[in-house]
């Protein structure tokens, strides 16, 4: 089975305004994603998402100019072969670092569908996985920058549909922080885990100033505080309390990650398989941080497609954490754009979708009417 086409589809849809969420980066006006589609000699079809990168239209292009030129023809099956010729013609040569990354996870993820397809066997199985509830956390674009009062009750709201984790945005003052951290414990008790977010937004002395208050809380984990590859902050950080700093969505490759795991400084790891290198590399990432002891809660990103294949991988590997649930009031890229609708459980989990491959079509009708919106998905 040969790959024979290779479809690169950026989207997006604008945020209403009542919708909208501000963060750290500044305040959501719109939603990118990028779809990946490839046909094979043999009529089957898979689907892939790469994360927009802040620049969809740019990473829809180097998937169509160039990656599919290197690849189209070759073994549909062969995704460690595929990986290793993006990764040695684009991305360690001359190539264009993270955008290549982001590319290829794409790529690699529609030929995993197409695998599962040709086995009849859904993602999770085909990894070796026997379709295990996956716990999940209130995240995605939600629970920003508001009143204390109007988080708690937000944050409320999620619990009782469900969900026993979710994440808060911080990076605001120290002051607005502390008081939505408190507010948001004393609202929802100790059972519920709380976990944050800096979106790499956060001083030194800001982290310094609000670590005593996670700690006290209990956190689950404060990601991101700093800029990603800023290790030796992330080393002084690290020794300012007990709670355990995240990163790893901004980190492309096993090659960033083993830096990240030897640095010593972060305790959980959070692979974006739309990001990193695709669910090829999401496994190789998995099995470092097994070996060093670190479960894995991915990042989740834009789309059902992201969304799927991350449950398939947490149901698989060995060690894994949370599942970022996407949990916008709206978003038609998560409820619109498959046939399959995604539902938390009793227990606060996810299942795996149990058709081949990753259990889900587009319709791409849905993908025709949803074109491009140029501009920064974030504005302050």
């Amino acid at each position: 089975m040969k790959i024979q086409t290779i479809e690169a589809f950026p989207i997006s849809f604008p945020i209403p305004e009542g919708n909208s969420v501000t963060l750290g980066i500044g305040r959501s006006v719109k939603r990118d994603a990028v779809l990946v589609k490839i046909t094979t000699d043999e009529g089957v079809v898979g689907w892939g998402e790469s994360h927009h990168g802040r620049a969809p239209g740019a990473v829809a292009h180097l998937i169509r100019s160039t990656l599919s030129d290197l690849i189209v023809g070759m073994d549909a099956l062969a995704n460690v072969t595929v990986w290793d010729r993006i990764y040695k013609m684009q991305l360690a040569s001359h190539g264009m670092g993270a955008a290549a990354a982001i590319a290829m996870s794409g790529i690699d993820m529609a030929l995993w569908d197409i695998r599962g397809k040709a086995a009849n066997m859904p993602l999770y199985r085909l990894l070796g996985g026997e379709g295990t509830p996956v716990t999940a956390y209130a995240g995605g674009i939600a629970l920003g920058y508001q009143a204390p009062e109007t988080l708690a009750e937000e944050a409320a709201e999620l619990v009782g549909r469900g969900y026993r984790a979710l994440k808060l945005r911080i990076g605001d003052t120290p002051a607005a922080d502390i008081a939505r951290i408190r507010a948001v414990r004393d609202a929802l008790g100790a059972e519920v885990d709380i976990l944050t977010d800096a979106n790499a937004n956060a001083s030194f002395d800001h982290v310094r100033r609000i670590m005593p208050v996670l700690d006290d809380v209990h956190a689950g984990w404060l990601e991101e505080p700093f800029s990603p590859h800023d290790y030796p902050l992330y080393e002084r950080a690290a020794q300012l309390g007990t709670t355990p700093l995240a990163a790893g969505e901004n980190h492309y490759t096993r090659f960033e990650f083993r830096d990240l795991i030897t640095s010593g400084t972060v305790g959980i790891l959070q692979p974006d398989l739309s990001k990193t290198g695709g669910i090829t590399e999401g496994l190789r990432i998995a099995a470092m941080g097994s070996a060093y002891g670190l479960e894995i809660h991915p990042h989740t990103s834009t789309t059902a497609l992201n969304m799927a294949a991350t449950i398939h991988f947490l149901a698989a590997i060995d060690m894994p954490g949370y599942y970022e649930a996407e949990v916008s009031k709206a978003n038609p890229f998560r409820d619109e754009i498959s046939d399959q609708k995604f539902t938390i459980d009793s227990n606060g989990c996810f299942h795996p979708f149990q058709g081949p491959g990753l259990g889900l079509e587009i319709d791409e009708d849905f993908v025709k009417h949803h074109p491009l919106i140029d501009g920064p998905g974030y504005v302050k």
